[in-house]
């Protein structure tokens, strides 16, 4: 052990810190997704593999050896969805979790009030909110809006009669940027029977993007947020509003920080009356 130390140079230092770095990155990106589950399969195939080859299991070890011999092409397609993922954020920032876009704290209080106006007429809405990916390539576009959001706009969009009701709205930094959008669907055999098209296609734009969606079911009115395939079903409006500004802290932290008057401002500012 002394030898090895002795014998380390800065560069192998660096090397393991930057191993450890993405060994890291990448389970923080597979945390609670069905990735860590086929990662685990494989590991337990390696560990068959290595268990055939010391117990003398000929056939055993000549089929997984041939699987495991194109290891990297069944990675890549195991694991296209987060790989491509994976490149999308390093792009954006390599360094660090996501911070939030620059959703506002006025928008997300009028996404809250439209998502319970909605689940108390039990109207079914899907509302995607763009982060850092562009969602452009993702989902195909219907009507181009470009409008400031408002509970009356989301409401009217969702409503029954209305021609684009079907399909999802994109919010993308505050405004409501496209209306009858069609999304992916998750092709995961785990969902619940009872999750409709909507929730389906919330999940699949989430397993390729770092998208938020909100989702109000039309049979029960149930809120849902979903995000990396994951989703967290029955909120109600003050929980809806904590999660979504703990998924977008900067439009909050805007939004409380008070405007400070500039010095020539206070300067021209008429002298306050004061009562006796």
């Amino acid at each position: 052990m002394i030898e090895l130390l002795a014998g380390l140079r800065w560069q192998d230092v660096v090397d393991i810190l930057l191993v450890a770095f993405v060994i890291y990155r990448i389970f923080v990106l597979i945390k609670g997704t069905r990735a860590l589950q086929m990662l685990v399969g494989l590991a337990f195939l390696v560990l068959a593999y290595v268990g055939s080859q010391v117990f003398e299991l000929f056939a055993l070890h000549w089929i997984l050896n041939a699987f495991l011999t194109s290891i990297i092409l069944v990675v890549v397609v195991l694991f296209q969805n987060e790989i491509r993922r994976a490149l999308a954020h390093v792009g954006v920032n390599p360094f660090g979790p996501k911070e939030g876009s620059s959703t506002g704290a006025q928008a997300v209080e009028e996404l809250m009030k439209a998502s319970v106006s909605l689940a108390n007429k039990k109207t079914g809405a899907l509302l995607v909110l763009q982060r850092e990916t562009d969602l452009e390539d993702y989902v195909d576009k219907g009507v181009r809006l470009d409008a400031a959001l408002s509970r009356e706009l989301l409401v009217s969009v969702f409503l029954p009669y209305s021609p684009i009701h079907d399909g999802a709205v994109l919010v993308c930094e505050g405004r409501a940027m496209w209306a009858g959008c069609f999304l992916p669907l998750t092709s995961r055999a785990d969902v619940d029977k009872d999750l409709g098209t909507r929730h389906r296609a919330a999940i699949g734009i989430t397993e390729e993007t770092d998208a938020v969606v909100i989702v109000v079911s039309e049979e029960t009115g149930g809120i849902s947020v979903v995000l990396n395939g994951r989703m967290t079903r029955n909120l109600d409006g003050a929980s809806l509003r904590r999660v979504l500004l703990k998924l977008f802290p900067q439009g909050d932290a805007r939004a409380k920080k008070p405007r400070k008057a500039s010095p020539k401002a206070r300067a021209k500012a008429p002298p306050k009356e004061v009562s006796g």
